[in-house]
């Protein structure tokens, strides 16, 4: 994402990529054959804290999605969920537990020991 400054109004409504998750989300693409592909973040009701992360391919974006880029690799997300995920970050994490996605959400006010859901 380019270092430029947003409108007071938009400066929350970010979701920043780290390099690893970039890196990643290319690496998972090229597997898939398909270079149009975009990682979907996605919140909705449900998992054990309120609110559960879902994520997906998707090779286009609709009219309320909002895109972010890192190095290259597309995150897209909707309206409603950048709601919830404003000012959070997406990394991608190995360590002696396994490897995944973890979101580093400000807005979340409780999650669940896996991480994949969360209160606000």
């Amino acid at each position: 994402m380019p270092d430029t400054a947003l409108p007071a109004d938009t400066a929350s409504r970010v979701l920043t990529v780290s390099e690893s998750a970039a890196k990643r989300v290319a690496f998972l693409i090229e597997q898939e054959g398909n270079p149009a592909l975009m990682l979907r973040l996605t919140v909705s009701g449900g998992g054990c804290s309120g609110f559960q992360y879902g994520f997906g391919f998707d090779a286009s974006a609709g009219e309320d999605d909002h895109v972010f880029e890192k190095d290259g690799t597309r995150v897209v997300t909707d309206d409603a969920s950048l709601d919830l995920l404003a000012g959070a970050t997406l990394d991608y994490v190995e360590d002696l537990m396994g490897a995944s996605f973890q979101i580093k959400n400000p807005n979340a006010t409780a999650s669940c020991g896996c991480g994949n859901s969360f209160a606000v």
